[in-house]
């Protein structure tokens, strides 16, 4: 159960970001940041409101989930790929958290490699297959 909210957590947060990013117009640092800060603050002051895991974890996860919402609409054009990219996010540091312990850039990294995935999937998906260019 803990493992779907996390889930559901990171896709929320992708694109909640992403839509105010790119549909709202106020950039991706502060789409990024104001939704982060709100659910930081949450947790922050209703610390019993869910589990001692889950309170420390939604703000990482959100946060994280948020620079993946950064990309801009000219990098991925669709909601979906976004909401799939939070998904990956979710899973990758799901099962590789406790690896990053002690390392910076944890979120920024696994957001990235997020963010790659989907392109290339919205790449496979939308122009069936990759093919070689001619010259």
């Amino acid at each position: 159960m803990e493992a779907a909210i996390l889930i559901f957590t990171g896709i929320f947060g992708a694109l909640l970001t992403w839509f105010i990013n790119n549909h709202k117009a106020k950039g991706a640092v502060r789409a990024s940041a104001l939704p982060s800060l709100i659910i930081g603050l949450f947790f922050y002051c209703f610390p019993n409101l869910l589990s001692v895991f889950l309170t420390k974890q939604i703000p990482l996860f959100f946060i994280g989930a948020s620079f993946v919402g950064m990309v801009s609409i000219k990098i991925i054009s669709k909601w979906i790929y976004v909401a799939i990219s939070g998904l990956v996010f979710s899973l990758i540091y799901i099962n590789t958290g406790k690896f990053f312990n002690g390392f910076g850039g944890a979120l920024g990294t696994t957001a990235c490699i997020s963010v790659l995935i989907a392109i290339g999937l919205a790449k496979l998906i939308e122009h069936r297959g990759i093919k070689k260019k001619e010259y």
